[in-house]
């Protein structure tokens, strides 16, 4: 009978990697609501839509006119949450142009003292081609209701029609502008996914041009790397059930940025510029975000180089979904900790 086990488990371990990979191939994966994470978001995470791999390749925009649809209607419906937002919080919002670039200034009701003579630049995300206008303030308007300080959300140019270097250069202009009126020692900025990226270009811009740098730093999941490289791109895929995918709509959406540029260029994709002399850094992932890695590269690179970088991690979240779920503990947390990480640096 020992001969029989032994042959047994022989067999299962030649053929375990032929049974694992078959099994790796299975369609449908499905992953179940995080029990660890708040109960809020658990309940927001079921009632997301969930779409497949082959859905989100099957839907990506293809010719100029495709984007140009693809855009309006997911900015059209992002407008109404936006309004819902404005309703919610005491924020104040005013369109205004800083050197030459739409920006929208957005004062809270009450300010927090330590941040009357401070403001914050907001840089939005959406893959560097959504939420330009209106929605391009939805993470402002958390921040300046939150925190209590005023902020400049920045409406960059964005492809298909002004892909690299136009995004990067009108968050500098406005940082150039607002170091102008308020000072060294007076700005923060900050910004989630692509905008996430879009600040660690421009500190990176700043340091290059030996340019007066920001008193901290905030990168909520960014997108600091647009090649297909990054582990989580691979391991959370169809996990996160916000990006679902590089495949398809991440990687033309890249492309779409990068314009001529390598997707590893170091101007498109921070993670392979340098982080030397980094301001303090506040980065906040979850554990099924396709850009997990990407957040935990950017803080081991400021670590690596002599910086100080506070990486928070929360269990069970998708891609930012602490701003898109923004009624949930997470988002609240996620909040206080960027004031308190701010004010622990002013």
């Amino acid at each position: 009978m020992k001969y029989i086990y032994l042959l047994m488990y022989v067999l299962t371990f030649l053929f375990a990697p032929t049974i694992f990979a078959t099994e790796s191939l299975m369609p449908d994966k499905k992953t179940p609501l995080p029990k660890a994470a708040s109960e809020a978001l658990a309940n927001s995470i079921s009632t997301f839509p969930q779409f497949t791999k082959e859905q989100v390749k099957a839907s990506t925009p293809r010719t100029s006119e495709e984007w140009r649809n693809y855009v309006h209607s997911r900015n059209a419906e992002q407008k109404k949450k936006i309004k819902k937002m404005k309703k919610e919080l005491n924020v104040d919002v005013e369109l205004i142009k800083l050197n030459g670039v739409v920006t929208r200034k957005l004062t809270p009701k009450v300010i927090t003292p330590e941040f009357s003579d401070k403001v914050y630049i907001d840089i939005h995300g959406g893959a560097f081609v959504l939420f330009g206008g209106l929605p391009s303030i939805e993470e402002g308007l958390l921040v300046a209701e939150r925190l209590g300080i005023v902020v400049y959300s920045v409406d960059y140019r964005m492809p298909p029609a002004f892909p690299f270097p136009a995004g990067l250069n009108d968050v500098v202009a406005v940082y150039s502008d607002l170091l102008q009126q308020f000072g060294e020692g007076n700005i923060f900025v900050g910004g989630t996914s692509a905008g996430g990226g879009l600040v660690l270009s421009l500190v990176q811009s700043l340091l290059a041009n030996e340019t007066a740098l920001p008193i901290a730093v905030y990168a909520g999941t960014p997108w600091a790397d647009l090649s297909k490289t990054s582990d989580s791109l691979y391991v959370n895929e169809e996990i996160d059930n916000v990006l679902v995918t590089y495949d398809g709509f991440l990687q033309s959406a890249a492309e779409l940025y990068a314009g001529k540029k390598a997707l590893t260029d170091p101007a498109v994709s921070p993670l392979y510029g340098t982080f030397k002399a980094f301001p303090p850094t506040l980065l906040v992932t979850g554990t099924r975000d396709m850009f997990l890695s990407d957040t935990v590269r950017v803080s081991r690179a400021i670590r690596d180089n002599g910086g100080m970088a506070q990486i928070d991690i929360f269990e069970g979240l998708s891609h930012a979904e602490y701003l898109i779920f923004y009624k949930t503990p997470e988002s609240e947390t996620t909040y206080k900790t960027m004031k308190t990480f701010f004010l622990s640096h002013i």
